[in-house]
């Protein structure tokens, strides 16, 4: 047993002062505001913050290696030890546009490390292939297509429960594959809409039909215009569907982190879409998919561009997107955090055991000085170097 005391604990919904919290077996057994209970091990977190720990629905790689390049657990087990010590204990290892043999490759993978580490990595996003070229972004015109005759068929023929999310453009894919699509993905597969040139109507069509989710808003997808308000009005205007934000300041001027918050409210969520970090690997290169780490001369995270100019991913993990949010767009901490932790957990259908520091949820917690810098992390109640 481990008790955490005279914490500033957020719990996910409300914030407690001199807190202390108990954790035995892995999970979260009491949280007091009066006198501890004796035995056990003390941690005294000296007035810290003690929050949820984050759950990150969107990145690629870890320190320096990276799932489409070396599809193996080995390298799933990398990718999620890279970030779970920055803070972020759920994570789903996300694979870029590419082959459908890479693409079942990298979801055997994850399988393995999810039967391993079934809250540490719960599944796979696949950020496409099948996206509009026009918004291919940083994605290869080598891999970016429609579903060829039988893909689908291939693709979730093994493994498709391991698919948590995938990224796709509906206004390239044709009735009868969309329906295809619906019937062979398993139940908790969530079709994200992502790298689409879709018009208003194609947008709202496709949330109104089993698309809950829209892929790192502003970015790669249709802009909002007077005349046509495109996928970024779309998302605006839809009452349920949520939508990702890279919250990096490259990805996305703050002020439109802060007008879409302002607009959506809990329907908006952090990714962190890092391509690498800790620190960010200088270049790297997949076939055609080249980029490499650009340093930003104002003191910045910095970036990485393709050889095209393109944005091709973040080099930050989770927490920074949350001091990003608040620090810059002017998010207020709980919600920023809220976006980073319980929405995306309740996304992916674990709300009921993580993203809060609730009686009976997984201790994933988060140790926060009050600049928002990461000092511990415990998964499951364990201490992660």
């Amino acid at each position: 047993m481990t008790q955490f005391i005279n914490a500033t604990v957020f719990t996910g919904d409300e914030w407690l002062t001199n807190a202390s919290v108990r954790v035995d077996n892995g999970r979260i057994q009491e949280i007091t505001t009066g006198p501890t209970s004796s035995g056990g091990d003390v941690i005294d977190l000296e007035g810290d913050y003690l929050v949820p720990g984050l759950v990150d629905l969107q990145l690629y790689g870890g320190s320096n290696l990276f799932l489409n390049d070396v599809p193996t657990p080995d390298t799933v087990r990398h990718i999620y030890d890279s970030h779970a010590r920055n803070g972020t204990t759920t994570l789903l290892p996300t694979i870029h546009s590419t082959s459908l043999e890479i693409m079942q490759q990298s979801m055997a993978a994850v399988v393995v490390v999810r039967d391993e580490n079934p809250f540490g990595v719960p599944g796979l996003h696949a950020e496409g292939p099948y996206f509009n070229p026009i918004k291919r972004g940083a994605h290869s015109m080598a891999y970016v297509r429609t579903p060829a005759e039988g893909e689908l068929e291939a693709l979730f023929s093994t493994n498709a429960d391991v698919i948590r999310i995938l990224t796709l453009a509906p206004e390239i894919i044709t009735p009868e594959q969309f329906s295809t699509l619906k019937q062979l993905k398993a139940s908790s597969t969530l079709l994200s809409l992502g790298h689409s040139n879709a018009t208003y109507q194609q947008a709202t069509s496709a949330f109104n039909d089993d698309v809950p989710l829209a892929t790192h808003l502003y970015n790669a997808m249709r802009g909002f215009e007077s005349r046509e308000p495109g996928v970024v009005g779309a998302v605006f205007d839809h009452p349920s569907v949520r939508a990702s934000i890279i919250a990096d300041s490259y990805h996305c001027n703050p002020t439109t982190i802060r007008i879409a918050y302002r607009l959506m409210g809990e329907r908006l969520f952090l990714i962190s879409d890092a391509l690498f970090a800790n620190p960010p690997r200088p270049t790297f290169e997949l076939g055609q998919f080249i980029v490499h780490f650009e340093a930003d001369p104002s003191g910045g995270p910095g970036r990485y561009v393709n050889n095209e100019g393109n944005l091709a991913g973040s080099a930050i993990t989770l927490i920074d997107c949350v001091r990003i949010a608040v620090e810059q767009a002017g998010i207020p901490l709980t919600n920023a955090l809220r976006m980073a932790s319980v929405i995306p957990a309740d996304i992916i259908g674990l709300g009921q055991e993580l993203g809060k520091i609730k009686t009976g949820y997984v201790a994933n917690l988060l140790q926060l000085d009050k600049s928002l810098i990461t000092r511990n992390v415990w998964a499951s109640g364990k201490q992660i170097a």
